[in-house]
Parts: C-alpha cells; sequence; structure tokens
C-alpha cells in the first residue's frame, strides 16, 4: 500500500527533514498553534515562532526501502544520495522540482528489486535540476536505474557510479514508469573515467516505461543504456559535454524520436562492449526518426567497440562535419559492417560543415547507408512538435541548408524556407509524393549521379508563381551546361517504343495504355544547366517526360543552358503549354516515340542545333501509335544549325500555326534519305499556317524539303509565342536569360 511521504517520517528518517506545525497551546507566547490565525509570534499560520518553523523545503537524502510518494506543492532539496531499495518505490507527481546541492554525492538511484515512478506531463514535467545560483553541468549527480534484464557484462554486475548491482536474465523486467522527465546540469566528476550520466540505465528491462525524457546542460552523456532490454522513445538530449545519447553492453531494446543537439562528443554512441566487440549478447536495437544537430567531433553515430546489430531509419543529421564514425582499428566492428549488421536508411544532411563527410569507415561495404528525405524526430533540425511544453534549451529554427538523395516512398514537401543541394538521384518511389512550393531552390552537385526522378505511379507538385519559381540548378561556384542530370518523369501513357520500357536516363520504367495517367502537376519550375553526359548517345535533358499522360499539368517550364535537348516528351499524351528554352546544347524542344499531346505558347532561343525536333521512331519511322500533334504560338529565335522545324525519323501528324522565326537560315529541315517522313508530307501529315520567317540569316532556305508537296507551309504575319522575337508577356517574372 502506498503511503504518502508524511506519514514515513518516523520510519524513513533519514530521507527527508520537515518539522511540521506543533498542536501544543502551552507556548509560552499565548499563541494558538491550531486556531487557523497567525497570532503570538508566529510567522506563519499556525507555525513559527514559539510554533514549529513553517517549512517549504522538504530535504532529501536516504534510502527507501516502503512506498514513497511526493507532493508537487514542495520543493525538495537533493542533498545526497536518495536509493530506492528492493521492494522499495518512489512516486513522483507531475510538476514535482527537486534540485540539488551535493555534488557527486547527490544522485537519485533505483536498485533492482526497486521501482520508480515519475508522473509529468506534457504542460507539467518532473524536474530535477541544480540548486546553484549560477547552476553549471556537473553540479550534481544524475538518476540510475539498475534492473534484472541481461547485459554483456554479465550479472549481479557493480555499476559505474551509485556503486549498485544490476544484471540478469528477466527480459521484461519492470522498473517502473519515467514520463515527462527533465534532468539539468548534471554529469557531477568522480575522475576522468567516472562520471555521471543526465540518465542511465543499467540493465533495465522492456516492463519499464521510459519515455519524454529530456537531459539538459549535463557535464557527461546525456542518456546512457548499459544493457538491459528497455525502450527509450521521445527522448531529447541538449549540450551533453560527452556524447548525446549512449548505448552499450548488449542493449537489446528500440528507440524512436529522440532529438539531439549540443553534444560536445557523439550524437548517439553505439556499442557492444568496450573490453571485447564480440561480446554476447550482441547489442541489437531499431532506431527510427532521430535529429542530430551538431557540431559534433565524433560523428552523428559512432559505431564503435564492435558495434552490434542496428538499423536505423529516419535519421536526420544537420551541421555536423563526419555522419558515421568508425576507427579503422575497430576489427569487430568493421566485421559487423561487411556483414550487414549496420543498415542506416533515409539519411538525410543539413547544413553540412566544412570538411564534411558521410563516413570515415574506409571498408568495401560504402553501401550500409542510403541517403533519402527525413524528417527526424519529427520537423528536421527544428524542435519537434512532441517536445513542446516540457523541454527547455531547444532551437525552434530548421536548417537553412539540406542535402537531397535517396528515394521517397510517401509523402514529402519541399519549401522555399531551405536551400537544398541535390548531392545524388532523388527518385520518387511508386506510391511516392514530392510536394515543391512556390520559391523553393534546388542546387545539384553530383554530376551524372545527380537528378531528380518520378517513378510510374509516383507524383510530383512543383506549385511554382509567375513570381515565385521552383529552381533546379547548379550548384556550382562557376555553373554550366551539363553540370547535373535533370528532371525525369515516367508515366503510364501509350508510347511506340513498347510497354514497360526503361528510359534512356535514371533507368526508370516508362509506358502503358492509360493516356489519361497522372504523374502530377508542374507549374513554374525553371531547371538550368543539366545536361550531364553518361555518352556521346546518352545523356540527360533539362525536362525528360517519358510515357507521361494527359493528367499531368506541365506547364510554365523552362530549361536554360541545359548540356542536351532543353525538354523533351517521350511518348505520352501530355499536354505542354508555356514552355520556354534557352541556350541548349542540342535540340531546344524534342518529341517522339508517338507522343500525342499538344502544346501552345514555346518560347525558344539559342539552341544549338534543331529548334524543335519533332519525330516518331528512330528505329521504325511507321511505328504506332504514331506521333500527332497540334503545336501552336510558337517563337525560334536563332541561328539555328537543323532547322526551325526538323521533321525526322517518320515525323508524324503535326498541324503548326502561329509560327514565328527570327535569325535562321533553314526553316524545316527534312533528311531526304527519311522516307517516312516524305511520305506523311506528301500524304498532308504536316501542315504548317501562318509561319514568317524575319530577319533571315544569310543562305536562308524556307525548307530543303525536295518532295513534290511544297505547299505543307504557308506564310503569313505571325505573333509567336506572344510578342514575335521579344520575351512572351506570359514568361515575366519566372524566366531568366530572355
Amino acid at each position: 500500500m502506498r503511503k504518502n511521504l508524511f506519514t514515513l517520517i518516523l520510519t524513513v528518517a533519514t530521507l527527508i527533514s520537515v518539522v511540521s506545525c506543533s498542536s501544543d497551546d502551552d507556548n509560552g507566547g499565548g499563541a494558538t498553534c491550531n486556531d487557523g490565525i497567525q497570532n503570538g509570534n508566529e510567522t506563519g499560520i499556525d507555525c513559527g515562532g514559539d510554533c514549529a518553523p513553517c517549512e517549504t523545503l522538504s530535504i532529501l537524502e536516504g534510502e527507501i526501502s516502503d512506498d514513497v510518494a511526493l507532493d508537487a506543492s514542495i520543493e525538495y532539496e537533493l542533498t545526497g544520495a536518495l536509493v530506492v531499495l528492493n521492494g522499495g518505490s518512489l512516486t513522483i507527481p507531475a510538476g514535482t522540482v527537486i534540485r540539488a546541492t551535493g555534488g557527486t554525492s547527490a544522485y537519485i538511484a533505483v536498485a533492482q528489486g526497486a521501482q520508480i515512478f515519475v508522473n509529468g506531463t506534457a504542460a507539467n514535467p518532473v524536474v530535477m535540476t541544480s540548486a546553484a545560483n549560477s547552476p553549471a553541468a556537473g553540479d550534481w549527480g544524475g538518476l540510475i536505474i539498475c534492473g534484472n534484464a541481461p547485459t554483456n557484462k554479465g550479472t549481479s554486475v557493480t555499476s559505474e557510479v551509485g556503486d549498485l548491482i544490476y544484471g540478469g536474465s528477466e527480459v521484461n523486467d519492470n522498473s517502473g514508469s519515467v514520463r515527462y522527465l527533465r534532468v539539468e546540469y548534471t554529469g557531477a566528476t568522480f575522475s576522468n573515467s567516472k562520471e555521471f550520466n543526465g540518465v542511465s540505465l543499467f540493465g533495465v528491462g522492456a516492463g519499464t516505461t521510459f519515455e519524454y525524457v529530456q537531459s539538459y546542460n549535463g557535464g557527461d552523456d546525456g542518456i546512457e543504456f548499459f544493457g538491459g532490454t528497455v525502450e527509450g522513445r521521445y527522448l531529447v538530449s541538449i549540450n551533453s559535454g560527452d556524447d548525446s545519447i549512449d548505448f552499450a553492453d548488449g542493449w537489446a531494446g528500440n528507440g524512436s524520436n529522440w532529438y539531439i543537439a549540443g553534444g560536445a562528443k557523439a550524437g548517439i554512441e553505439g556499442s557492444n562492449n568496450g573490453d571485447n566487440g564480440n561480446a554476447t549478447p550482441v547489442t541489437t536495437t531499431t532506431l527510427s526518426n532521430i535529429t542530430v544537430v551538431g557540431p559534433v567531433t565524433e560523428g552523428a553515430l559512432y559505431y564503435k567497440e564492435g558495434g552490434g546489430n542496428f538499423t536505423i531509419d529516419n535519421f536526420y543529421v544537420s551541421n555536423v562535419d563526419l555522419g558515421v564514425k568508425v576507427k579503422d582499428t575497430d576489427a569487430e566492428a568493421g566485421a559487423r559492417i561487411e556483414n550487414g549488421d549496420l543498415t542506416i536508411t533515409n539519411l538525410q544532411f543539413a547544413d553540412t560543415a566544412e570538411g564534411f563527410m558521410v563516413t570515415d569507415y574506409t571498408g568495401s561495404n560504402q553501401s550500409f547507408y542510403t541517403e533519402g528525405i527525413s524528417q527526424g524526430a519529427g520537423n528536421g533540425a527544428a524542435a519537434p512538435d512532441w517536445a513542446a511544453g516540457w523541454t527547455i534549451g531547444l532551437d525552434n529554427s530548421g536548417s537553412a541548408t539540406e542535402n537531397l538523395a535517396g528515394e521517397i516512398t510517401g509523402t514529402v514537401s519541399l519549401n522555399a524556407n531551405t536551400e537544398y543541394t541535390l548531392t545524388s538521384s532523388l527518385i520518387v518511389k511508386a506510391g511516392g509524393t514530392l510536394n515543391i512550393a512556390a520559391g523553393t531552390v534546388i542546387k545539384a552537385t553530383g554530376g551524372t549521379a545527380s537528378f531528380i526522378g518520378v517513378e510510374q505511379n509516383a507524383t510530383i507538385n512543383i506549385n511554382g508563381e509567375a513570381n515565385n519559381p521552383v529552381v533546379m540548378t547548379s550548384g556550382a561556384a562557376s555553373p554550366a551546361a551539363g553540370d547535373w542530370g535533370g528532371l525525369v518523369i515516367c508515366g503510364n501513357a501509350p508510347t511506340n517504343k513498347g510497354t514497360s520500357v526503361t528510359s534512356e536516363v535514371g533507368d526508370l520504367i516508362y509506358g502503358g495504355n492509360d493516356t489519361d495517367d497522372s504523374s502530377g502537376s508542374i507549374q513554374y519550375l525553371r531547371v538550368e544547366y543539366t545536361g550531364a553526359t553518361f555518352s556521346n548517345s546518352k545523356e540527360f535533358n533539362g525536362v525528360s517526360l517519358f510515357g507521361v499522360g494527359a493528367g499531368t499539368t506541365f506547364e510554365y517550364v523552362q530549361s536554360y543552358n541545359g548540356g542536351d535537348d532543353g525538354i523533351e516528351f517521350f511518348g505520352g499524351s501530355v499536354v505542354g503549354n508555356y514552355l520556354v528554352s534557352i541556350n541548349s546544347g542540342d535540340d531546344s524542344i524534342d518529341f517522339a516515340d508517338g507522343w500525342t499531346g499538344s502544346g501552345s505558347n514555346w518560347y525558344i532561343a539559342g539552341g544549338a542545333k534543331a529548334g524543335i525536333e519533332g519525330s516518331n521512331n528512330s528505329d521504325n519511322g511507321n511505328a504506332t501509335p504514331v506521333t500527332t500533334t497540334t503545336l501552336s504560338n510558337i517563337t525560334v529565335v536563332g541561328p539555328v544549325t537543323e532547322g526551325a522545324l526538323y521533321f525526322k525519323e517518320g515525323g508524324g501528324h503535326f498541324t503548326i500555326d502561329n509560327f514565328y522565326t527570327t535569325g535562321i537560315n533553314l526553316g524545316i529541315k527534312v533528311k531526304d534519305t527519311d522516307a517516312e517522313a516524305a511520305a506523311r508530307i506528301e500524304n498532308g501529315d504536316l501542315t504548317m499556317t501562318n509561319v514568317m520567317f524575319e530577319n533571315i540569316a544569310e543562305g536562308f532556305m524556307a525548307t530543303d524539303y525536295t518532295g513534290a508537296n511544297q505547299t505543307f507551309y504557308t506564310e503569313a504575319t505571325a505573333t509567336g509565342a506572344g510578342n514575335g522575337a521579344d520575351a512572351p508577356d506570359w514568361a515575366a517574372g519566372w524566366t531568366t536569360g530572355l
């Protein structure tokens, strides 16, 4: 039966010193100590003076062998060790504050067979802190809990602080429940090798609840698990003097939602055994939703002393110079990495520091981690929502820059407040969604490895605005065409290359029979310095659309200074309106492979080869479905080397109206060896009306087609994309280089 603390004063004399008000009426001062009035020489109502003194502060020290409950209305002073013995329990209600004054001698410990119940709430946590006027790390010890769960240090081991026994065989051992606890200014030092942590859990079992716990400004580790099986959820460690969260000695618990910042050494130190890296049971854990905000000196994760079997997912790391640290002398840790025992997925780096390395591990298995998009503990580098109200010292601002790489399987939203660095491929997997807000800037640094790909049945929504576009560009100090790949979108719409075809860049599958397939919505996007080269025949375009369906919105898109084509449609049925291509290294806008979409308002300038290249199929000019399109309001500003329009590889069924060109030497190019293209012209399948050739270049020809049908085009005054050769009004604000 639990008793109130104040009924235990006589039997637990060393625990608490409380002097209650006397009820003695014969006090010599004329006061009545139980009349509810401050009279005589009382200093308070019915206490003080000749009555017993009024005490608002109770002293904690000694041993608890029974059930003791503290009172949140009383502020406690921890003057020495308070130890809950086997069979005893200590209950601490929400809002209780305990202030420590005893240095290394002041700590709270829970022995094997004892229990502690910290019943804080989000709005009213329990706080264990320093009583110093100017509190500092190391002012007192911390909280120690010892259980009967397994460790690889053995059984009946003595804790490094507190000198208590821990370890056993009870996986589900229960040391109580700790919720909404904040420990501050812990880490008092015995010696260089023996310091208190904020909270130390020695062989604590899975029957124990341990969640919503913060260590703040501790002198050593924030929270440390020494073996055991207890789970740790919703943990916060801020400004630890050593590692922020540490686990070792065969810990077999799991952890989720950890927010770590300001630690002096490792964000997380995970090890197996400091004496024997192969000791059993081996440290084995699954961690998820982790944020580490640096700087750190020993990595966001230090995998050491044999490491263990770690599976970590959704790991967000900001402002560090080293992601995963592994000593090259740690043979046991290296062997485990080579064996696949360390797996990290959706690892995202932000605000990377000078000299940044993902890992210093030099072994052959460099695929133990995969980068991805992560929210970490909830909000990336910013304080997670679940930490509100009961924690202190968290920075609520997010990262200024974040790395992008890996795969997206859920819904990820990018925002304009963060500058993103695309370090490798970022693939939106089937079922995943990538949302990009207006004003977002993505800078790519990874060459041919750096591109954004959208798989079949995935979705991308680029929500730019006329005065606030989304920009995908080069991260180089002096950007140039070909610095990175580009944007690749794959859909389920028909192409004449077949179904389940592999894209020439990105190695993604595309093509199907869903004409109205939707890959999302793209509006007000500018891609710059794309076109990284794999080979002479394999280069990225600015935007490549493979079998993209008519359910997709694709408008107000610019390619600028791309190394290959600006925008290219590989089959599909998507409509492309309000497109701009400036200074492409090959063709400006290209369509082929049975594209059946339409296009209007295209402004093209500075392309190296054709303004528009339109073809059916490079292997079979008569392949079906035949490329069929209606284009209108087109401007091509030369010079060009392969015509304002290159009708090739079977061409297709093209109807083009209001086609303005300037500064070109060839209007419509058709190779005399392209029998399928010529047959279509003779059949009337290429019709161009209101074509205007202005400011023609030396040697100008309207067309080099020599067939009988020379009436497939008719000249007239044209305005093209809106203003002839001048930039169209609809391009104002979101484009560059016009």
